[in-house]
């Protein structure tokens, strides 16, 4: 059979460039070229030269979907992109963002990461005031509600959109002339600010910022908005946080989403994986021969479960880095390979050995028995011992995660006994909840735990489709 990815997956990568005197659309591209891993549906990049907003969006990857003719196409001195995983909306051009809204008093293009949990109820409420829609996502919603903000200054229309929206969400916005950078009260989704020659790039990670030869100087505070412009970068509104009030930066993007050589929280990722990996060997040790990580973003922490072990490192699968999505569909023969499309045992180094084989997280669990399978039936391992970076993901997101219902979460449904005799695996250990903050360095109360716990930093519906905006 077919085996379906089964990592949980993000939302979006966005950028935003103010460079007077560069080829912007071409920062923005490398920029999204970096930030790939964020979504691969759909990219677009749209530009302002002080007179006009021009955008081109298209389906696929950034090196498939942007040509040289298209960023010509693109002048300017200021510039946003994105790069597209769905969660709200189906996959389909009229989705793909940059999106422009063009309101009573100011027209301009927005980059969106993350998730707003009251899209319907502000969809209806725009729909009185006037205001058409062209796709089924929220980030639509969110162009509309700024650009139509009952406000005549850029700080009152940010003032007012927090106001209003409820969830997550990282924007990158581009008016004529100017570039703004808005992170919810929250922080779910990581922002961040970098300085370039004679201009400034704000950008989901800092691996962006690095593509592109720009200095990191620091975080969008959440709550924060800032802009720039012909006087340089200032911040334009900060919303106060309330008293005991929690942030809601999201954990996963420590374990999985966000690049090992981005920083986040001050810290850098590989290093959180890490003490993840240490925090794994103390909390669950076993006699082994070899550790090892699926490849590639459990890594990181099959390095540090090493070094705190003391148990060798080896690499005992080879994933094709090159396998992307694909409307061919394989015969029987090659559904019945399943897994080994993607990856690859090497039977020399793992016959007959004990194997720890860390994983970031199990969602649904449909890939790890076939991984299994694959490393003692094909590479003779003796044993495997599965240790996994993340707890038992128990609740479904609506703050920017494609998470499955609860039915289909494998940790909802089982106990860890009945997980570990379902993936075949000889031992199973998880990250406690505790484990995985002493690893990341930060308070329980400035990140969202509710994949695991049920409890999110603000309330959701406990159950929402993805597609309830359609048109």
């Amino acid at each position: 059979m077919s085996i379906p990815d089964d990592h949980v997956h993000d939302a979006c990568g966005i950028v935003g460039v103010y460079a007077p005197g560069e080829d912007v659309a071409r920062i923005a591209f490398f920029g999204l070229y970096a930030l790939q891993h964020r979504g691969q549906e759909s990219v677009g990049i749209a530009t302002g030269d002080g007179e006009l907003i021009r955008v081109h969006t298209a389906m696929g990857m950034v090196t498939q979907a942007l040509q040289e003719d298209d960023l010509m196409r693109l002048p300017g001195h200021l510039a946003i992109g994105h790069t597209r995983y769905s969660t709200t909306g189906s996959t389909g051009l009229p989705n793909a963002q940059p999106i422009l809204s063009k309101g009573p008093e100011v027209e301009l293009g927005l980059a969106h990461n993350g998730n707003v949990v009251n899209a319907l109820e502000l969809r209806d409420e725009l729909a009185e005031w006037g205001c058409t829609f062209a796709s089924s996502s929220d980030s639509e919603i969110i162009a509309h509600l700024l650009s139509n903000a009952p406000a005549s200054t850029w700080d009152e229309r940010v003032a007012y959109l927090m106001r209003r929206l409820r969830g997550a969400y990282s924007l990158t916005v581009l008016t004529k002339d100017a570039l703004l950078g808005i992170r919810d009260p929250l922080g779910v989704r990581p922002l961040c600010i970098g300085k370039l020659d004679g201009g400034w790039v704000i950008a989901s990670e800092t691996c962006a910022l690095d593509h592109v030869g720009a200095t990191f100087i620091r975080e969008v505070e959440p709550g924060e908005a800032v802009m720039v412009d012909s006087n340089g970068l200032r911040t334009i509104y900060q919303r106060e946080r309330e008293p005991e009030g929690n942030r809601g930066s999201c954990i996963f993007e420590s374990i999985y989403f966000a690049r090992p050589d981005s920083i986040l929280g001050g810290k850098l990722v590989y290093a959180s994986r890490m003490a993840m990996g240490a925090e794994l060997a103390r909390e669950h040790p076993v006699d082994a021969d070899m550790v090892m990580g699926v490849p590639d973003t459990a890594i990181a922490a099959a390095v540090g479960y090493s070094q705190e072990s003391g148990i060798p490192y080896g690499e005992g699968l080879v994933r094709n880095r090159y396998v992307g999505r694909t409307f061919i569909l394989p015969d029987q023969r090659l559904r019945d390979l399943g897994v080994r499309r993607k990856l690859n045992p090497l039977p020399e180094l793992i016959e007959g050995k004990r194997l720890v084989v860390v994983e970031d997280s199990i969602v649904r669990g449909t890939t790890l028995p076939h991984v299994v399978n694959l490393l003692k039936k094909r590479g003779g391992a003796k044993e495997v011992h599965l240790r996994i970076c993340a707890p038992p993901i128990m609740w479904t997101c609506h703050l920017g995660i494609d998470l499955p219902t609860r039915k289909e979460l494998i940790a909802a449904n089982m106990t860890v006994e009945e997980i570990r005799q379902y993936l075949g695996a000889d031992s199973l250990g998880y990250l406690s909840q505790e484990g995985l903050m002493r690893a990341v360095g930060l308070p329980k109360n400035e990140v969202c735990m509710g994949c695991f716990t049920g409890r999110h930093p603000i309330p959701v519906q406990l159950e929402m489709d993805k597609l309830a905006l359609e048109v």
